[in-house]
This record gives structure tokens, sequence and C-alpha cells, in this order.
């Protein structure tokens, strides 16, 4: 069962906060609640900002705006697509807003893409308030499957995939199983051998035990020398510094198999806004706190 309720006035001062309990980023509000439901999973919304544009909650936690979202959605999919030069199959875990697809799709090597979005909710939301990021949600490459991810990658036969993009939500709720070492062995297990996967993997400030354990757990599953962290600063995420984490199956190296003249060209044909050739480059570059970290 769900809730729905018709857009809503509320008051123009009022601020979404999100909260790790010692320190928080606020964003206020234009004075628009432009949808809200309460789903079998989470709270999902849209509100409208006063100059980041409209921004997707789930349970009060950021997700995307429409001012900051490419520097997320970019990194998480151009990385790996710019080092892996052959891929045909690609499962993403999350995505409801669409916006890891919009990215993906740019490549037209790809052949398939599998979509593993646990809340309709969210796909909705996305498809009738933010178009410029969910523009992708109806492609014929994509097969979107509402369902559980992790029971899909479960079921998934072994050597099925060449990229895996896990793009989740804060570990809580839903999300919780997405940080598991059982659930990255099985991603492991659906990889084809020289394949690539990348994680949204927290804040190295504001999510701090989870940020280590993750890498922790990915370093157990695919080995040290194959896990690589990197960085994203998005102004709407607590801190503005968050952290991504490319691993490979036996696979290519996230800087040494970087086409840098591919990858500029790529930059240039479709006018990409926050990744570029310098960008992928530096992102690996890590300050000597996280390096301590993990």
């Amino acid at each position: 069962m769900t809730i729905s309720e018709q857009p809503s006035k509320i008051n123009a001062t009022e601020w979404v906060t999100d909260s790790n309990g010692n320190f928080a980023i606020s964003i206020r509000l234009k004075g628009e609640r432009l949808f809200h439901e309460v789903s079998p999973f989470q709270t999902v919304e849209v509100f409208d900002t006063h100059d980041r544009g409209k921004m997707l909650t789930i349970d009060r936690m950021v997700m995307c705006t429409e001012a900051d979202e490419a520097a997320y959605h970019e990194m998480i999919a151009h990385v790996p697509m710019l080092t892996h030069p052959h891929v045909k199959d690609v499962l993403v875990i999350g995505a409801g807003d669409g916006g890891t697809i919009r990215e993906l799709v740019r490549h037209q090597g790809i052949e398939r893409i599998t979509m593993v979005e646990i809340d309709e909710a969210v796909v909705r939301a996305s498809k009738e308030f933010l178009p410029t990021i969910s523009s992708a949600l109806e492609h014929p490459k994509l097969n979107l499957l509402i369902d559980d991810g992790i029971k899909f990658v479960q079921n998934a036969a072994d050597n099925s995939y060449d990229l895996v993009i896990i793009d989740s939500s804060d570990p809580v709720g839903p999300s919780e199983g997405l940080f598991t070492k059982s659930f990255y062995q099985d991603v492991y297990r659906t990889l084809r051998v020289g394949g690539v996967v990348t994680v949204q993997s927290e804040s190295p400030i504001f999510h701090r035990k989870a940020f280590v354990d993750l890498n922790q757990c990915l370093k157990q599953v695919f080995g040290n020398d194959s896990v690589h962290c990197y960085l994203v600063f998005i102004p709407m995420y607590p801190t503005g510094m968050w952290s991504l984490t490319y691993c490979s199956k036996q696979g290519v190296h996230p800087i040494e198999n970087l086409d840098g003249d591919r990858a500029a060209q790529f930059v240039k044909e479709h006018n990409l806004r926050y990744y570029n050739t310098e960008v992928h480059k530096a992102a690996f570059a890590l300050p000597g706190f996280i390096q301590e970290m993990i």
C-alpha cells in the first residue's frame, strides 16, 4: 500500500536538512513540494529549491539536485566506460532517478543495460518531475526491472556482465544489503573476466564507518590491488566530498588504461559538465587522511 499526496504549499523559509546527528547540510525550499509518497520501502519526495533546481530526497536524504547531479552521474558512469574498451552488457542496481542511465547510453558500444530498482515510486517521481535526469529511462537498450537488486544478483548467471554499477542510496532501509560481502561476492561472480564495478561508497567524512567498512569488504572480494577509491565533489551532499570505488575482475586499471585522447573526444562530443580527462586522473589522488583510513 502506498500513500500519495497532491503537491502542497509549505513555508517558503522551510529547509530540508540532511544530517548524521553531528553535522548537516540544509537546502532552502522554494515553497512547493512537488511529490510525496510513502512507498513500501521509504518516503520519496521531490522539492523545488531556491537555486539548485528540483531536488529528489529519500527519507529526507538528498539524492540529487538538477544543479549538481552531473558530477555524480558522469563520474560513476564514464570512469569505468572510458577505461574498459569493450563494454557490451551492463547491470545497474538502483539508479531510479535515471541519471546514470542517461550517461551510459551516450556510449554507442553498449548493447544492453539491465537496471534493477526496488522502488517504482522513485522512477515515477523522477520521470514526472526530473525529466532532464530521467530522460533515458525509456531508451530501447534499457531493460528496467522493478525488483530487489540483491535477489536479482543472487540469481544472475555467472560471467554475464562487463560492467556493474551499484548506484545506491545510503546503507539504511532497502539499500542496507548492498553493503555486504555476500552481495559483492555475487557481483564478482556475475562479472566477466576483465569486467569492472563502480560503487557509490559514501563520504569519508559524513559516513566514515560505512566508507571504511565497504572499502575493506571490496578488497576482500576483489583483492587489494583491484580496488581503487576516487572522489567526486557534490555541493548538495553533506561535506561536499563523496567517494566512488572502482573494482576490476582481473581487469583494467582506472588510470593506466585510460585512453586520454578518446576520453577528451568523448567529453567534447557530449559537452559534459563535470567529467574530463584531468578530473578522471585527479579523482584517484586521495588526501593523506583518506589513505590512512583505508
